[in-house]
């Protein structure tokens, strides 16, 4: 049985030996002969989309077609013709009959990534699909089969999206036959090591270079970082030490320079607290603009205390001197125009009544958020922690073209 775990990691460059991984690869074949669905959990970057594969290529569907399908990344407009398929006319742009996925896949696999991000008729008709193996194409009347495998993946909790009426409950259900849940790179801490000496190796043999090395305390801040972006984001930080530094042997000081929000004195991965913390996801728009309010409150705060220290003599300030040379002096209450606790009081006041609207407060992060990725709308999505069907649809909103 180990023998066989290790020639089907080894065949879809699957690293690692904790007992949870093996359970998921476990259950994936046990269930792979059958056509139940599957539905695969557990948080971006741990390498949801092996399994599928292992559950087709180990299945009676292996000689058919195989389609992965990532939801979240299709315009809602567009989402229904992309997996059903559509009619001559049907809509501006539909210049001639298309097959969809779930008819070129007939006989094989579809894997549904981001399965949480479809829109709710896109659900109903996947349900049916799942129920009956029925469909109807975009503009037409005619009602088409089709026999496929359903394995679909989330990074959502879908159990309260479905409290939250954003996914259906009996959807839910049919998707979740069989679950198989990958765990967190954190909950793996033997093999960090393993996947960055993976990751190391190849990114030597790609550039021709001596693979980088690490130092027993560099093992133990690898290990104790607690990833929150799992196996894709240590790969990004191996690959960006072998290229960027010249000595092949990483200590910790090194290696600490790479991980970002790393708190030495006490390291996120031994909080709980923290690791919720770290983990937070917008599951909604509001949220978002709720965040965006209470950074602005909270900076808002900080300059009023620091004006208060200013004017209480308690801040030193630069002045210039001879036109070159900086020094600092305090500022003084004789120096500065008297201000009563009322003038200070009418001032908050007035910030406080011409507060930024959701709607502003949210078109103006959209736009910074395309601006610093220089417009590419899939960074900009992943900065915002909402979907790109999602920016698409603000996009158009706000005219932000």
């Amino acid at each position: 049985m180990k023998t066989d775990l290790q020639q089907l990691k080894q065949r879809f460059g699957i690293i690692g030996n904790a007992p949870a991984l093996d359970r998921a690869i476990d259950v994936a074949l046990q269930v792979a002969p059958t056509d139940l669905s599957v539905l695969i959990t557990g948080e971006s970057g741990v390498g949801k989309e092996f399994f599928p594969q292992i559950i087709h290529q180990n299945s009676l569907r292996k000689h058919g077609p195989y389609i992965a399908v990532n939801c979240g990344a299709i315009p809602e407009g567009t989402i229904d013709s992309e997996l059903f398929g559509h009619e001559k006319g049907s809509f501006t742009g539909a210049l001639s009959d298309r097959k969809g996925y779930f008819e070129v896949a007939d006989g094989g696999t579809i894997f549904l990534d981001e399965v949480g991000e479809l829109p709710t008729p896109t659900q109903a008709r996947l349900l049916r699909v799942l129920e009956t193996g029925e469909f109807i194409k975009v503009g037409s009347s005619k009602v088409q089969k089709t026999n496929v495998r359903i394995v679909a993946a989330t990074n959502v909790n879908l159990v309260q999206a479905v409290s939250e009426n954003k996914f259906r409950e009996d959807l839910y259900y049919r998707l979740n036959t069989v679950p198989v849940y990958i765990p967190p790179l954190r909950e793996r801490p033997d093999d960090i090591v393993l996947l960055f000496r993976k990751f190391a190796s190849d990114c030597a043999n790609k550039y021709r270079m001596p693979a980088i090395r690490l130092d027993e305390e560099a093992r133990r801040v690898l290990t104790a970082y607690r990833w929150p972006g799992n196996i894709r984001e240590l790969k990004n930080v191996t690959e960006r030490i072998s290229v960027i530094e010249e000595k092949r042997d990483v200590t910790a000081d090194v290696l600490k320079v790479y991980l970002p929000n790393l708190n030495m004195e006490k390291y996120p991965v031994l909080v709980k607290s923290a690791q919720e913390t770290d983990q937070k996801m917008f599951s909604s728009e509001r949220e978002i603009l709720y965040q965006v309010l209470f950074d602005m409150k909270k900076d808002v705060n900080e300059l009023k205390k620091l004006v208060h220290d200013i004017i209480e003599g308690n801040l030193q300030v630069p002045t210039i001197q001879n036109g070159s040379t900086t020094t600092y002096a305090p500022i003084h209450q004789a120096s500065m125009p008297t201000m009563s606790a009322s003038s200070i009081q009418e001032a908050e006041t007035v910030e406080e009544d011409e507060p930024m609207s959701l709607e502003e407060a949210e078109k103006e992060m959209i736009r910074k958020a395309l601006e610093k990725n220089n417009g590419r709308r899939k960074n900009a999505a992943a900065d915002l922690k909402i979907s790109e069907r999602t920016l698409y649809r603000k996009i158009k909103e706000y005219n932000l073209e």
